[in-house]
């Protein structure tokens, strides 16, 4: 079963909108990663405008699930500021992911809230498979 793009934008806007208010950053993020997987700009700014409900995330593969949680932190961290909202909501997907609740500690230390500072992606990746629910 393939991912559908259009669920992981939606747990990202979700995330962008737990703290009340969907920041200008957090918007352009969500625009750019729409753009990137063939989304258009209307599209987008329906989902940022009627969020859907969190659906399955079970049917991913593990490179998926780790990319999902690669972005919910950049999103966390979108825009400077950190919400225990955000942290409890990026914890409760890595649960439902498969992880461990404390990948989110562990990687948040080295992903960056500025989409052109890149991380090591594999590093991340190795890190976070020691978090995979057993």
């Amino acid at each position: 079963m393939e991912f559908n793009r259009k669920a992981e934008l939606n747990v990202l806007i979700n995330l962008a909108a737990s703290d009340g208010k969907i920041e200008d950053k957090e918007a352009k993020l969500i625009h750019t990663l729409g753009k990137a997987n063939g989304l258009s700009r209307e599209e987008v700014d329906s989902m940022l405008k009627m969020p859907a409900p969190i659906t399955e995330l079970s049917a991913m593969t593990f490179d998926e699930k780790f990319e999902h949680l690669y972005y919910l932190i950049q999103m966390m961290r979108m825009d400077g500021q950190v919400f225990r909202s955000e942290i409890a909501f990026c914890e409760k997907m890595a649960d439902k992911l498969g992880f461990k609740k404390a990948v989110v500690g562990e990687l948040a230390s080295h992903i960056y809230s500025d989409p052109s500072i890149t991380s090591d992606r594999e590093f991340l990746r190795k890190k976070a498979e020691k978090y995979i629910k057993s």
